[in-house]
Parts: structure tokens; C-alpha cells; sequence
């Protein structure tokens, strides 16, 4: 559905009003429907609507007092959610140097983001010098070692919501079969790893494993990349031993210390 100018328009207000009445309870600590209404120069109908689309993905929250509104909970998640990872990063960065000098291949760290894996760090081994910027790019979760990781550790439901949007294919090695993934994802979790070799550019291989947060649940991917001549499987096991030292290293300072920790 394309919207249109007025659609478009009408939909950028209602942000603009909603992240308004956002700053405004930051400010007061607590405000009511009429109130906020006349500051943002609006329909108390009109303020009652955006406070209750506010409330329903618990960005504010009533007070006991009804019609009082505060700042919620979902702001609280939203805003950990910047800080670890941009502590992520930094924890990381030190770690990925080191590993991209003792593996020769480029090392990247990344995230989920919406449906793509998105990478936030990147060191280069001195055999990568010539290899690609990854940083900040969108890469397909089923193409991607890294975006498998990420699938295999994914509740249920979510991983279901992503495969429903269909598997593109990059090469002619992109597993582009839905029911063949979910047994690759399944085998994924098991081992601890996940392997790209030219799925999503051709020559191009990736080994990555999990990284977790304070609460044990995965909240990154670890992976080596690097030209097939280099990075074949045959250099499998020896990638994964030390990209598992190093995640588990990462673990510890984003706040996992194991079953045992």
C-alpha cells in the first residue's frame, strides 16, 4: 500500500506528537490527558488517542490517579537495549583486534536488527587488508553465519515471523529452502556454531558463534570471515576454538558468567 503526500504527513505529526508528549513527562514526572492536550495544542480526544497508542507499548504508564500518566517501563528497555549495544562495542573492539591478528581474516561482531544482522564491529587480520567494510551493513540472517546464529538462539515465534518473509537467494550455495534451514538452525544450537561457505557472496566463507548478555540469553554473533582458499573447512575447527574463547571472553564482560558463575 503506497500512502499518500497527506497520509504521509498526517503520520509524521503523530510521531512528532507522541515523541512531544514523551519529553514533556520526562519534564513534569507526571501529567494529565487535558494538560498535555493544551501544551502540544491539541484535541484532548487527540492526546487521549496518542497516550493510549503510548500505553500499549508501555512508553507511559497511569498512575493510581487516573488520567495522570508517567513515563513507562518500555523506555527503560528501549534505552539498555543503546547501552549494551554500545558497550558491546566497546568491550569487543580489544578482543576482535587481537583475535584478526592471531586467525589472518576479518573479525565482526553483530546484532539483530528487525530482520537483517547488522554487524557493529569489524578488525581486520593482516591477510584481510583488502577485504570488504562491513560495518553497519544490513546482511541477510539465512545467507550469513552470523545471522544464522542469531535465528538458532531466536524464540520460536520471532524465528517463525522472519522465515515467513522468504529466504532470497545471493549464490547458487544460498540455502533458500525453508524446512532445510530449520533443520541447519537446529543442528546450530547444538553445536555451537553456524558456517556460511559462499551463501551470501561467492568465494566469500563466514564461521561465527554466540555471544550472550547478563542473562545468558544470545545477544550477538562472533564470526571470521574470509576468501574460500583461506577459510575453507578444513580451517573449521580451528576458527571455532578460537572464536569461542573470545565469545566467551566478551560474555563474561557483557555480565555471563555461565551456569556455574
Amino acid at each position: 500500500m503506497t500512502l499518500t503526500n497527506s497520509e504521509t504527513g498526517s503520520n509524521l505529526q503523530s510521531v512528532d506528537r507522541a515523541l512531544q508528549v514523551l519529553e514533556l513527562l520526562a519534564v513534569w514526572g507526571s501529567g494529565g490527558v487535558s494538560e498535555l492536550a493544551n501544551e502540544i495544542g491539541v484535541h484532548k480526544s487527540t492526546a487521549f488517542r496518542l497516550l493510549g497508542a503510548l500505553e500499549a507499548r508501555e512508553m507511559v504508564e497511569q498512575l493510581n490517579e487516573r488520567g495522570k500518566y508517567r513515563l513507562g517501563f518500555g523506555l527503560v528497555r528501549l534505552a539498555r537495549r543503546v547501552n549494551v549495544q554500545h558497550d558491546l562495542a566497546e568491550q569487543a573492539r580489544p578482543l576482535t583486534d587481537k583475535l584478526a591478528a592471531l586467525v589472518g581474516e576479518s573479525i565482526n561482531v553483530a546484532v539483530l536488527r528487525e530482520h537483517f544482522a547488522v554487524n557493529i564491529v569489524q578488525s581486520r587480520g593482516q591477510a584481510s587488508v583488502v577485504s570488504q567494510n562491513w560495518i553497519g551493513q544490513l546482511t541477510p540472517l539465512h545467507a550469513t553465519s552470523s545471522g544464522k546464529v542469531l535465528l538458532a538462539y531466536l524464540d520460536a515465534g520471532r524465528r517463525d515471523d522472519l522465515l515467513a518473509r522468504g529466504l532470497d537467494r545471493y549464490t547458487g550455495d544460498t540455502h533458500t529452502d525453508t524446512d532445510a534451514l530449520r533443520r541447519e538452525l537446529t543442528q546450530i544450537a547444538d553445536l555451537r556454531y553456524a558456517v556460511s561457505f559462499g551463501e551470501l557472496e561467492a568465494g566469500l566463507n563466514a564461521v561465527a558463534v554466540p555471544v550472550r548478555g547478563e542473562d545468558g540469553a544470545v545477544i550477538a554473533a562472533l564470526s571470521a570471515s574470509g576468501p574460500a582458499y583461506r577459510l575453507g573447512p578444513e580451517r573449521v575447527d580451528e576458527v571455532v576454538r578460537r572464536l569461542d574463547s573470545a565469545a566467551d571472553d566478551l560474555s563474561r564482560r557483557m555480565g555471563y558468567w555461565g551456569e556455574d558463575g
